[in-house]
């Protein structure tokens, strides 16, 4: 970033500066932490007034302090020391309010190169005054002219909106699944886990003696479990399907065993588990950071998706998006680029897919594109491009052109934006809870609770 500063010869009085920000639950977690002050008022999981639910209030000197970023950055910029400051707050502020800071040079003082300055804060939206007050500045001499280098970044780690999910799904019936081949410790462990939470109740299906063996090294106990002798893992698949059709089981979970194996026999036309929309994967993504969780689709099953595929791929990520709770999904259609170009077929799609979400083609959310990575969830990125929509920006669920880029972005979201990812299939009469043999104990949960959360809600009893 450029920076340039004003020195005090060069400011009048008049001169007026502003800078934009969003204010994020994790920036009121990084702030408790970094000022010490852990009010649960502040917090985004904490009810800090006992009324029922929980605030996320952005802290007065949370808000004062970005002020200071208006007067240290721009206005009168880097050299700049404060002297003194009064405030008056007017309102709150809140985790996902957007709020401009305004700085403007009021007076100046010859003798000791002071500067006054009215400085506010207002919220983007209703324009309401949130913070009022007038800022005494020792104002730089001498002129500073730089490149600014990026500060270490900070990532909150806490994966706050799988934590959420969990708390919403454990109040429910827990989902009686059938768990196909949970023959080591990671796939069992995951099941038995989900079963502490509350969230599944399973039935396992496989080589009894392995997974007793591997209960046994674990160290945990299969009480009161189902066990169903199937020891070849094809047999053991078309045993879940079998347990769906006999009503015994409301979900599939992959344990050690192939995807494509897991889901030949529920893909049989005659025997199946097909309800007549194709069967598409998506990934539920706890991504630190950013404000809600982030749906992708589809990473896992359809590689090279037409038209009519999409429609499916999109309309079940809408569902699943309702079932966890966003009441209207906002979603991107991923290309290369923002605008239709007839080189690009992902871009023709994209544009193809609004419009039949615009005509009630496709029901439940909001969709746009084309949208490039970049404008479909950062707003600045938006409006640098000119782009004016309800999604640009701000995009709850992305569909990409096929699977390598959805794969590729998910993985890169795991593995370097350190995310979580819940990966579940849907088209079928039951949802398939679809785990990966990387992923930890939260994925796993995580995975299990947006099952329970979705059964619930189509079969009528959501909490």
């Amino acid at each position: 970033m450029h920076i340039e500063n004003r020195t005090f010869d060069e400011l009048k009085v008049g001169d007026s500066a502003e800078l934009r920000r969003l204010v994020t639950a994790d920036d009121l977690l990084a702030y408790a932490n970094v000022s010490g002050n852990h009010n649960p008022l502040h917090l985004y999981d904490h009810d800090g007034d006992g009324d029922g639910r929980p605030e996320a209030m952005a802290p007065g000197s949370y808000v004062s302090a970005l002020v200071g970023a208006v007067l240290g950055n721009v206005l009168p910029g880097a050299g700049t020391l404060y002297r003194a400051q009064s405030w008056v707050f007017h309102a709150r502020i809140f985790a996902d309010d957007e709020i401009v800071m305004r700085v403007t040079v009021t007076d100046k003082n010859e003798r000791d190169t002071t500067v006054t300055l009215a400085t506010e804060v207002r919220r983007i939206g209703d324009d309401a005054l949130v913070l009022s007050g007038v800022a005494e500045v020792l104002a730089p001499r001498r002129k500073i002219e730089y490149n600014s280098h990026d500060l270490p970044g900070l990532i909150v780690q806490r994966h706050r909106h799988f934590e959420k999910l969990l708390r919403k799904a454990e109040p429910l019936k827990e989902l009686r699944t059938a768990v196909v081949c949970p023959e080591e410790p990671n796939s069992l462990g995951g099941a038995l886990k989900a079963h502490a939470h509350t969230l599944i109740d399973p039935i396992l299906i496989g080589s009894t003696a392995k997974i007793v063996e591997v209960a046994t090294a674990m160290g945990v106990t299969l009480d009161g479990i189902e066990i169903i002798e199937e020891p070849l893992h094809r047999n053991a698949a078309r045993k879940a399907v079998e347990l769906v059709h006999e009503g015994r089981a409301q979900a599939i979970m992959k344990g050690h065993l192939h995807t494509d194996m897991l889901l030949r026999p529920i893909l049989d036309k005659q025997t199946g588990l097909r309800m007549g929309r194709r069967f598409t994967h998506i990934f539920v993504m706890d991504v630190p950071g950013h404000p809600q969780p982030l749906l992708v689709t589809d990473a896992a099953i359809n590689i090279a998706p037409d038209l009519k595929t999409k429609v499916d791929i999109t309309q079940n990520a809408i569902d699943l998006a309702i079932s966890i709770g966003v009441e209207q999904p906002k979603v991107g259609v991923l290309s290369a680029t923002e605008t239709v170009n007839p080189d690009i077929p992902s871009s023709i799609d994209a544009a193809l897919l609004s419009k039949m979400a615009d005509r009630g083609q496709i029901t439940g959310g909001l969709v746009d594109g084309p949208l490039a990575m970049d404008n479909a969830v950062d707003i600045a990125a938006a409006r640098t491009k000119g782009i004016t929509s309800a999604v640009a920006g701000q995009a709850d669920i992305l569909v990409v052109p096929n699977l390598d880029a959805g794969n590729m972005l998910a993985k890169q979201l795991t593995y370097i934006s350190h995310a979580e990812a819940a990966g579940l299939v849907l088209g079928a009469r039951v949802p398939i809870i679809l785990n990966s043999r990387a992923d930890d104990d939260m994925s796993r949960l995580a995975s299990c609770a947006v099952a329970a959360l979705h059964h619930a809600r189509v079969s009528g009893h959501a909490a």
